[in-house]
This record gives C-alpha cells, sequence and structure tokens, in this order.
C-alpha cells in the first residue's frame, strides 16, 4: 500500500525515535503525539500540519525523513512526497507571483491524485515572505477544496528560525539549574514564535498560517551538549562499519566548536559536521 500499517508505523517510529533521535525528548513527544492521534482518526478534520525549529545539526531533517519512510514504503522517494526547497524551487523574488500559482497548482493536482499526501518545505527561513500562504487552504478545516478531499495529508515546516532562541533559552534555564530534560514546550513556545513569526525575514512573516492557527504542532529542537556529540559519533561509526575507539570518539567530539565561549556547552553545529570530521581519523 502507499501508506504503512498506521499503527505498527507509529510504534517502530517511537522505537527508532527512542533509540536513534539524540538529546530531543521534545521532539519525541510531539512528533508521536501528533503522529498517533492523526493517524487514528479515520476521518480527520484537517491536515496533519508541524513546523519544526531549531539550529544547525540538531535533527530536525533527520526526524523528518524518518517519519516519512514509516509512513510510505518508499520514504523519501515515494511519488506520494513532495518536497521543496526555496534556494532550489522559488530562487527568484521578482517570480513570486508565478511560484505562488504554481505551487497551489502542484499541491492540488498532486492531492487529487493521492489525498495521503506528504509536503516538506525546507529552510522556511529563506522562504520568500507571502508565497508560502496559497496553500492555506489546503491547510484548514473545510470539507473540500478545489473539488480535492485533502484532510488527510500531511505538511511539515522546517526552519533554522528561532534556532538561536531556543539556544538562549536553553542557556538560561541551563545556568537557573534547570535540566535540559525538564524544559517544557511552555518555556520555549513565546521564544519560537518572536523569532519565527514575527520576523519580516521569515516565510511565515504576516502569514495567515499563523493568524488562522493553521499549525498543529510547533516541535522545538534543543541545541546539543558534548555528550549527545559523542552518541552521534559511535552512531556514525557503527553507520560506516568502522570501529568505535573511545579515543577517536573524544577527539572528533572534541574538534567540535561549542558555545558560549566561557561554558563551551553546546555544540555550535550539533551534529552536522560529525561524518565529515571523521575522515580525518580513518
Amino acid at each position: 500500500s502507499r501508506l504503512r500499517a498506521g499503527h505498527a508505523g507509529s510504534c517502530s517510529l517511537e522505537f527508532d525515535l527512542a533509540t536513534n533521535l539524540v538529546g530531543q525528548p521534545l521532539v519525541r513527544q510531539q512528533v508521536m503525539k501528533g503522529l498517533r492521534e492523526f493517524l487514528k482518526n479515520p476521518n480527520p478534520v484537517k491536515p496533519l500540519v508541524m513546523s519544526f525549529h531549531g539550529s544547525t545539526g540538531t535533527g530536525k531533517t533527520y526526524v523528518s525523513s524518518m517519519l516519512i519512510r514509516y509512513l510510505f514504503q518508499r520514504g523519501l522517494h515515494s511519488p506520494y512526497v513532495h518536497h521543496f526547497s526555496p534556494i532550489m524551487h522559488f530562487p527568484h523574488a521578482e517570480l513570486l507571483e508565478q511560484y505562488k500559482e504554481s505551487l497551489k497548482r502542484w499541491i492540488q493536482g498532486n492531492l487529487t491524485n493521492c489525498g495521503r499526501s506528504a509536503f516538506l518545505f525546507d529552510e522556511m527561513d529563506k522562504m520568500h515572505p507571502g508565497l508560502i500562504d496559497v496553500i492555506i487552504p489546503f491547510l484548514g478545516p473545510s470539507w473540500v477544496v478545489y473539488g480535492t478531499n485533502y484532510r488527510k495529508a500531511i505538511f511539515i515546516f522546517i526552519s533554522n528560525a528561532g534556532g538561536e532562541q531556543i539556544n538562549n533559552v536553553t542557556l538560561a534555564l541551563w545556568r537557573a539549574r534547570k535540566d535540559r530534560e525538564e524544559i517544557s514546550l511552555q518555556d520555549l513556545e513565546p521564544a519560537i514564535s518572536k523569532a519565527v513569526f514575527e520576523n519580516p525575514q521569515s516565510g511565515f512573516w504576516k502569514s495567515g498560517i499563523i493568524n488562522e492557527h493553521l499549525i498543529d504542532f510547533v516541535v522545538p529542537f534543543l541545541p546539543l551538549k558534548h555528550y549527545h556529540v559523542k552518541q552521534c559519533v559511535i552512531s556514525e561509526l557503527v553507520q560506516q562499519g568502522l570501529e568505535v575507539r573511545p579515543g577517536v570518539v573524544q577527539e572528533v567530539a572534541d574538534s567540535i566548536p561549542y558555545f558560549p565561549e566561557e561554558e563551551k556547552l553546546f555544540s555550535s553545529t550539533g551534529c552536522k559536521t560529525v561524518a565529515s570530521r571523521i575522515s580525518f581519523f580513518f
């Protein structure tokens, strides 16, 4: 089938998130909550809309591809999964009206073909403000738009916007002796909202998607600590079939820049450069 069996998929996704996603308890909680509620409802009132926020290398793309892999048998290669990048698909500001028309037609056409489709919008912080609003009719709780039943679709927005604010809040809470694992969505939501939805440079600037509360789950990705990076190094070594040597794990983790300058607490690049750094040791 196009879509994997809902409950089996969500169970194995939960296991994979628990074992392979490093240092993101809030992400696991939010993604599983959203997916479970959505998949167990045979007639959802609207599509599932999630927005992932966090700095580079914290796992946003990793989680979105993991989620898609569990929902669709061919994962990101499925004909029912559609991936948009502003740099690749919408590079020229002067063609904004043209992009709006083609994006609307593309989504409508694909939802007509298969109502259970997934749409990933990468780098929302680089999206031209105003462009994303053409998809508003597909996100809300109407029954039919343009002759298409689209309520079983999934939309995922991915953005580095809000990453700095998430990092600052996490750091402030750490200094206030609040454990990273205790951080709640309520701790982070105001900072994300300000950075993402009130920023004139953001693809969500003055967007009806925000004003009409069409995002079901805002998913914050926290900055990663030194021991999280070590876990990423071990995981990468295993994946590449290389020997896990404690000295190499330590050196690779140490070679990554950390912030703030004095405490060197969180990785500046998350786990993003781990794979390329490992190659220096083999």
